[in-house]
């Protein structure tokens, strides 16, 4: 299978080709929120937490607007 190679702003791709618009968080409270759950989970990968941060916005009726960064880790780290 051939995913899209991996682009920095404004998009960010898992290893399954999506696509998360980075307008949900702005890029750098993403570049921070990335840094410290990679921090907390050393064993994730990339791919594995972005995979984990868009399970978060599905079962936030598709979005991460309006939830505490505190909260996103949270329910990211409870998935990972």
């Amino acid at each position: 299978e051939n995913f899209p190679q991996k682009t920095s702003a404004p998009f960010s791709t898992n290893s399954y080709g999506a696509f998360i618009p980075l307008n949900t968080l702005n890029l750098s409270s993403f570049t921070k929120l990335m840094k410290k759950l990679q921090e907390m989970h050393p064993e994730a990968s990339r791919d594995k937490i972005v995979d984990a941060l868009l399970e978060v916005k599905k079962n936030n009726k598709g979005i991460l607007s309006g939830l505490p960064i505190s909260s996103i880790m949270e329910r990211t780290s409870a998935i990972l």
